[in-house]
């Protein structure tokens, strides 16, 4: 990202349902940006997502550790980084299989790091060095102003 930017950052304790508060402040960021609010509800989505994950999966639900979350505002995008005390993937999953999915031969859930991709326009999952601080980076651009 170029130009000026500005950064927020929230600790979120790695308990379900304090994914709202990085939902919330995420959109008031954007907002701010003058982000469109449909793209603010995907924003939000993604987020919910990869800190639901960075819970569940990187902390395992421990609630001694935290989540940190920083949202990076700059001129024409907003990238965030959802830090978890995981080891991170070696390799992505496999894309899930709607169809699957829904006739019940494949596991209802997993669907997270499908669903963050579609929403954003990057997304990177990366390995912490020592098996720590895993994160995902996401990247949303702003649209440029319709004339």
């Amino acid at each position: 990202m170029s130009g000026k930017s500005t950064c927020v950052e929230v600790r979120l304790p790695s308990r379900l349902g304090y994914e709202k508060v990085a939902m919330s402040t995420a959109a008031s960021v954007a907002k701010l940006m003058g982000f469109r609010p449909e793209r603010i509800e995907d924003l939000k989505t993604a987020i919910a997502e990869a800190c639901i994950n960075a819970i569940e999966h990187g902390n395992k639900l421990n609630d001694g550790l935290q989540v940190g979350v920083l949202l990076n505002a700059g001129e024409d995008a907003l990238e965030i980084k959802v830090i978890d005390d995981g080891r991170g993937m070696k390799t992505l999953p496999p894309k899930p299989d709607i169809d699957k999915k829904i006739h019940g031969e494949e596991d209802p859930r997993g669907m997270g790091m499908f669903l963050i991709q579609a929403l954003v326009d990057e997304a990177e999952w990366v390995a912490g060095a020592n098996g720590k601080s895993s994160y995902v980076r996401l990247l949303v651009r702003l649209d440029p102003p319709i004339e």
